[in-house]
């Protein structure tokens, strides 16, 4: 039996989700796991093949990843404005710390975000690697985030690495 195809989804395939496993297969047979930049280059250069196991509740699918740039857009190793909602621009922005935040001095603080760039944040992960690109902030992305247009993203950063 045959895997299933992923670019067959689209979009719809969940290439970050958690529980997804990778299995890379060396042009020798060699077989490992993982995401890492290494396996996109190694697929990409047609030195492996790259399959992921998605896990059900009854039962688990194969599917061989056969859309590279999808794969590499969902991971973020290439830029996606359609899914980040970034374009890949300095962006104009504006931050404030968040009125709830009860450490203000602490190490990391919940600031509010918003972009005049008419930019919108989809992606924390994708944005915290812009910013700290152009703005040197480092945002962390283990924690929550969220927010509205109207009164801006929120996300926790270290306050040291933030500028006026």
């Amino acid at each position: 039996m045959e895997p299933r195809s992923a670019a067959a989804l689209g979009t719809e395939f969940p290439y970050t989700l958690a529980t997804l496993c990778y299995i890379e297969v060396a042009e020798d047979g060699t077989v490992t796991h993982g995401k890492d930049a290494g396996t996109y280059e190694r697929a990409r250069d047609g030195k492996c093949r790259l399959f992921a196991v998605w896990p059900g509740e009854w039962a688990s699918h194969l599917f061989v990843i056969d859309d590279l740039d999808e794969y590499a857009r969902a991971h973020g190793l290439m830029h996606d404005p359609e899914r980040t909602g970034l374009a890949d621009h300095e962006h104009a922005v504006q931050w404030e710390l968040d009125p709830s935040e009860k450490k203000p001095m602490g190490s990391y603080i919940t600031i509010r975000v918003k972009l005049d760039c008419g930019c919108n944040i989809r992606d924390l992960d994708a944005f915290a690697k812009q910013m700290r690109a152009q703005q040197g902030w480092d945002i962390a992305t283990s924690s929550g985030w969220g927010g509205s247009s109207g009164s801006g993203t929120y996300m926790r950063a270290r306050r040291k690495s933030l500028t006026s």
